[in-house]
């Protein structure tokens, strides 16, 4: 299933290619809308300059949901579409998306009528699509789900049920489908022009950053699909082109689970400064986020401010009977979301977050803004706009019901296996330890990487770097930056090996992978 890299870029230098949809941009939406182009038939090549998912789409507060925060400020619209599309996750991707119960801890009386209103309304939006019906909690039950929770003053709690997920093992699963869907990808393959005959966009020039070759590619249409970058893109068509995207940057921390044992997840719906505040279980440790801070600058790797590392801090000491500490962190990951622009100026907890599809008249697409949860109905549209914009013949989507790489009720019911996440893959990835015993072992004993999935990333999962295997095919950097640093040279060794890479590479990849990790830590 897996295409060569060096057989696609053999392909990109064939001058008579004339691709029907070229995606500019890897994350969530740019490997939707390819995947949905590509499964209606259109010849279809999407080109990351990193990794796929190497930035916003890797970094979410790990929720497929319908968005509480967005019923309470009254957008109907985007709540019923993203439960919509959060059952569509469930059914098509059931290995990485699950059903997670939360708890909203009620200190005064008056929030118990409220929030049982609210999620009660939550629970009829979702109809049939609902996962579980809302409730209310004694102060007994709450704790007793929750039995960390400060207890003085705590009249009892609600329970509602979301989607959780994997975000970046999802991200991966929607490369595998393109692929079999017989789209091409490529990573590390950076878009630096844009190709245009009588104004209008003919397709995309582009250099592969491992070796610097340099491609003219054509095609019949392009989309922009390039998150919180969307204006430098709109920028190489017309430099005078006015920014339509802000940047807000959101902080989690990682903690030991000892701080919220239990299944279920805590969600706050309204901190101090108006912010919503989760804790949630996540591969045997705890996210709490998130922070939302205005950025002036998008950047590859965004730096948590300290400021922010405090907040989330002093917000989870407020609820929780044993305060974490800075030295309790074992990671901080920081993300940025794309939010176009609102015609008057908000706070940026306060913007919409539904997308916008932009038409030029050059002919370029852009689609920004959105969300993880909605990324499968911005890619149906975007691909609507960019088949009539190119007179592509016109094909309806099949994505609502296409199941993803990997996609196994069965195995996702194994959740105790550390290989679940890889679905149908994961008894081919446990036969692969057969080449080798010893690629069963863990790397590290506060980690369940094992070599063989190091393996498998770079044979099956397009992995080129220690980064991608650490912080994307597997999650270690999120989960413990300090143990991820300490397997790093295990890890370049092994992926050597199967790229047929020198000492050298080793010591580099080694040295990139210490620097990105610095910023994980807490400080």
């Amino acid at each position: 299933m897996i295409q060569n890299r060096k057989d696609t870029l053999k392909q990109l230098r064939d001058a008579s290619q004339v691709w029907d949809i070229i995606v500019i941009g890897g994350g969530a939406t740019g490997l939707g809308t390819a995947l949905d182009a590509a499964s209606r038939g259109y010849s279809t090549l999407l080109l990351e300059r990193s990794d796929f998912a190497r930035g916003t789409s890797s970094r979410s507060t790990k929720l497929i949901h319908g968005g509480v925060r967005y019923l309470q400020q009254g957008n109907i619209s985007l709540v019923l579409e993203a439960l919509r599309e959060r059952g569509n996750l469930l059914k098509n991707a059931p290995h990485v998306v699950h059903n997670s119960a939360f708890v909203v801890p009620a200190y005064r009386w008056w929030e118990i009528p409220f929030y049982v209103t609210g999620l009660k309304l939550y629970d009829l939006l979702a109809g049939k699509r609902g996962l579980g019906p809302s409730r209310w909690l004694s102060k007994a039950e709450t704790l007793k789900r929750i039995p960390t929770l400060k207890d003085e003053g705590l009249k009892g709690g609600i329970l509602y049920h979301d989607g959780q997920f994997d975000d970046s093992r999802l991200a991966v699963n929607l490369m595998q489908t393109l692929l079999e869907q017989g789209g091409k990808a490529l990573n590390y393959t950076s878009v630096t022009g844009l190709l245009k005959s009588d104004g209008q966009v003919t397709g995309v020039s582009a250099v592969d950053t491992e070796t610097g070759e340099e491609f003219s590619i054509t095609s019949k249409v392009v989309i922009n699909a390039t998150g919180v970058f969307t204006d430098s893109v709109r920028q190489m068509d017309r430099p005078e082109t006015e920014p339509i995207i802000t940047v807000s940057q959101g902080v989690h921390i990682v903690l030991d689970r000892e701080f919220l044992p239990g299944n279920s997840a805590l969600m706050i719906p309204k901190t101090e400064d108006g912010r919503v505040l989760f804790a949630v279980p996540w591969h045997n440790r705890l996210i709490v986020g998130t922070t939302d801070t205005p950025v002036p600058t998008p950047s590859e790797e965004p730096i948590p401010e300290q400021s922010e590392i405090r907040f989330l801090l002093k917000h989870s000491a407020k609820y929780l009977t044993k305060a974490p500490t800075r030295e309790d962190i074992r990671s901080v990951f920081t993300g940025l979301r794309p939010l176009v622009k609102p015609a008057r100026e908000e706070s940026t907890k306060t913007i919409s977050r539904e997308h916008t599809i932009i038409t030029d008249s050059s002919g370029l697409v852009t689609i920004t803004g959105g969300k993880w949860t909605t990324y499968r109905q911005m890619a149906e549209e975007t691909v609507d706009h960019a088949a009539s914009e190119a007179r592509l013949p016109e094909t309806p989507s099949i994505t609502r019901t296409l199941a993803l790489h990997g996609s196994s009720v069965e195995l996702r019911q194994d959740s105790e296996s550390a290989l679940h996440l890889y679905g149908c893959d994961a008894p081919l990835l446990k036969k692969l330890t057969g080449e080798e015993p010893s690629w069963n072992n863990p790397m590290h004993k506060d980690l369940t990487i094992i070599p063989a999935e190091v393996i498998w990333a770079v044979r099956h999962e397009m992995a080129r770097t220690v980064e991608d295997v650490l912080a994307r095919r597997t999650r270690a950097l999120f989960l413990d930056a300090r143990a991820s640093l300490a397997i790093s040279e295990k890890v370049a060794r092994l992926m050597a090996g199967e790229l047929d890479r020198d000492e050298q590479w080793v010591k580099d990849q080694v040295s990139v992978f210490r620097a990105t990790a610095s910023h994980y830590l807490p400080g």
